[in-house]
């Protein structure tokens, strides 16, 4: 008997994508089916009880009618969605975490959850160096000038440059795959890395070291953390006032770990040189934030992430995983 999967792909992980993927690691026959979600064109919002979705919830049960498997990185898998797909067997969530699937309702009806762990390291790591390279050399600043009919030959002054990432102590707070990526980058550019991660017990490219140590030693901090209880809000005014002066901070990971304000006041301030962020506390950011406003500050609209390989990436973990769970064999991402 023939398998019917739904390829709910969207606008970057493309139902071509996951279907390719699919087909070259599994021999047997498939019956494809296909909707294609609206993002990025449209924003990702709360659908019912998941978060970070795409599309509607009837919109998914109609597509998902007598499907086994649904691939998708955006679509609502929600407790209703399950409930309406009662062949449904496998989940699979091209994206790190998957937050719009209802684990719960998927495990009481049996069916299988995975995702695409490491899918954007490369991208977020890549993007990263970039930022803390515009931070460093005010690269977006001065590109404005020019573009505004401004030659400012007056940022060549001593305390308007940068500095060189060779030789200068860069600290990155998060040691998994994307921080472990940045540190092997820029200890080949020849900076010294310091990484303060505490369930990382060694690293071949860094010196481990405490919070404080880190602040206290680091031209330019990189968060690379999950948001925890423990890590939302953990840099804030005391720790930024902590770094040496002069300071770069850049944020690709999540907006629920730094103070902006504190980083604005600091710039403001003089005590830092600059900082870039991917992520913000609310997206889009308010037509009236400081962030907009604040000189010295780089602005990337969470796209860190989004890189052509990321997209081939997320569809080719999952169509290990279809071939997996088609063999009977354990999943190698399981949610």
């Amino acid at each position: 008997m023939t398998t019917r999967v739904l390829a709910a792909g969207d606008h970057f992980v493309l139902n071509r994508l996951l279907i390719d993927a699919v087909r070259e690691r599994v021999p047997e026959e498939l019956e494809f089916t296909e909707l294609t979600l609206d993002w990025p064109i449209v924003p990702f919002g709360r659908v019912a009880e998941v978060d970070e979705a795409s599309g509607t919830e009837d919109q998914l049960i109609e597509a998902l009618a007598g499907a086994e498997i649904c691939l998708t990185q955006m679509a609502p898998l929600t407790r209703r969605v399950i409930e309406a797909s009662p062949k449904l067997r496998l989940i699979g969530i091209g994206r790190g975490g998957p937050v719009n699937a209802n684990l719960e309702a998927a495990a009481e009806h049996g069916v299988a959850v995975c995702c695409a762990p490491g899918r954007n390291a490369g991208a977020t790591a890549e993007h990263t160096l970039g930022m803390i390279l515009a931070a460093a050399r005010r690269i977006p600043q001065t590109h404005a000038e020019l573009t505004a009919g401004r030659w400012r030959s007056d940022y060549y002054r001593y305390d308007e440059v940068g500095i060189e990432l060779r030789g200068s102590t860069i600290g990155l707070i998060g040691g998994g795959a994307v921080g472990n990526r940045v540190a092997e980058m820029l200890a080949a550019l020849g900076a010294h890395v310091l990484i303060h991660d505490p369930y990382l017990t060694e690293s071949t490219v860094a010196k481990l070291v405490s919070l404080d140590d880190l602040l206290a030693r680091s031209q330019v901090i990189s968060l690379h953390a999950r948001v925890t209880p423990e890590t939302t809000g953990m840099i804030g005014a005391a720790q930024i006032a902590a770094m040496p002066a002069g300071g770069i901070i850049v944020n690709c990971a999540r907006g629920a770990l730094l103070d902006y304000d504190a980083v604005c006041d600091a710039i403001e301030g003089g005590h830092l040189f600059g900082a870039a962020f991917d992520v913000f506390p609310e997206e889009p950011i308010p037509a009236g934030s400081r962030l907009l406003s604040t000189p010295g500050v780089t602005l990337t609209p969470h796209l860190a992430g989004a890189s052509r390989q990321t997209a081939v990436n997320a569809a080719t973990i999952l169509a290990e995983d279809v071939a997996r769970h088609l063999r009977g064999e354990p999943l190698a991402h399981p949610a």
